[in-house]
């Protein structure tokens, strides 16, 4: 059975714009065991991929050369006699482990000036490959040869025994239809609608007969309790009370979600579930969610957006204040979301 070693992104929505790549391994290679080196804050989502064999952690620091780290990782993994690696970062560092590991065929695009550390070199075409999704997904083929469209729909499996512990845990009520916000975004607030919208939009959601709940990590604990407050109780703030894991079960229970541009957006896409994505200063056309009924909005008409920054340079923040909640509820209202009760998805 071949063995493939794959050096996972680093971030959690990239990790999931890769799976196009995995299914299209696993496919062209019944039976392969695709292991997978990822840092440990995407590993969760690594382990819910159904092509995925094994995980194994890095344990590099976030931007750091560790170059003896990764000579040991290397050295330990040579003894798997892996047959083929997968570089998926352009960085010259992330190249590094399959070289010390002596896997015999490397592959990845050239990057950072990597020839010798790769052995099978991509050159990227961005007009052709537009997408990241895309561009992962070449790394199935050979140099040269194009990548086949449409790309497979990522997709993460559910634990449906946490689902329910998590649920009693948090004492969650879903009797009523689910709509998750996650109102996070690791790289800024650029790219995070104010909660004064998400707040409104809750309350405009809530009147109509459905449940809120705010999902996001530790660092979203406070803008999670703003919204809630803002919208009198009635969005849940979960946010910071849930590991990755939890928070991928809990999403899949629900009938929409609405996102910034964000790890857990592209979670939401991998559930297949309606999804009202939000854009300020970043920018659909490179990284947009892989799901098939999803909304992308971003106002129209600024010269300044996106500006890619992490905060508004010019102070205003237009790109997402002017984007007005009611605009948000139009599009979920032409997904056609039912405020009618659902039934439990034991």
């Amino acid at each position: 059975m071949p063995r493939i070693l794959i050096v996972a992104p680093n971030w959690i929505g990239d990790t999931l714009l890769a799976q196009p790549l995995f299914a299209r391994l696993a496919k062209k290679l019944p039976g392969a065991s695709l292991d997978l080196v990822a840092p440990a804050w995407t590993s969760p989502v690594l382990r819910r991929m159904p092509e995925v064999s094994e995980v194994i952690e890095a344990p590099f620091r976030h931007g750091k050369l560790d170059l003896a780290l990764r000579w040991r990782l290397g050295r330990a993994l040579r003894r798997i006699r892996y047959q083929e690696a997968i570089v998926l970062p352009n960085s010259f560092k992330s190249a590094l482990v399959p070289f010390f590991a002596d896997i015999p065929l490397r592959v990845g695009f050239i990057g950072e000036s990597r020839y010798g550390l790769l052995n099978i070199v991509h050159k990227l075409d961005a007009d052709a490959l537009p997408l990241m999704a895309e561009r992962y997904a070449q790394l199935a083929e050979k140099p040269g040869v194009q990548v086949s469209r449409p790309l497979e729909q990522p997709h993460l499996e559910v634990d449906q025994a946490n689902l329910l512990i998590t649920v009693s845990r948090l004492g969650l009520d879903r009797r009523r239809p689910v709509v998750v916000f996650c109102p996070g975004a690791e790289y800024g607030p650029a790219k995070r609608w104010p909660p004064a919208h998400f707040a409104k939009l809750a309350s405009y959601l809530a009147a109509r007969g459905f449940s809120i709940w705010l999902i996001g990590s530790e660092a979203d604990r406070a803008v999670g309790e703003t919204i809630a407050s803002l919208s009198g109780g009635t969005a849940i703030n979960i946010c910071g009370r849930t590991d990755l894991a939890s928070a991928i079960d809990l999403m899949s229970v629900a009938v929409l979600a609405v996102s910034n541009d964000s790890g857990l957006m592209h979670v939401a896409a991998a559930h297949d579930i309606p999804l009202v994505a939000l854009y300020g200063s970043s920018s659909p056309a490179h990284t947009p969610p892989l799901a098939r009924h999803a909304r992308l909005l971003q106002l129209e008409g600024l010269a300044c957006s996106p500006c890619f920054e992490r905060e508004c340079p010019l102070g205003h923040f237009r790109c997402m204040n002017d984007l007005r909640p009611e605009r948000v509820l139009a599009e979920i209202e032409e997904l056609g979301i039912s405020p009618s009760p659902m039934k439990e998805r034991d």
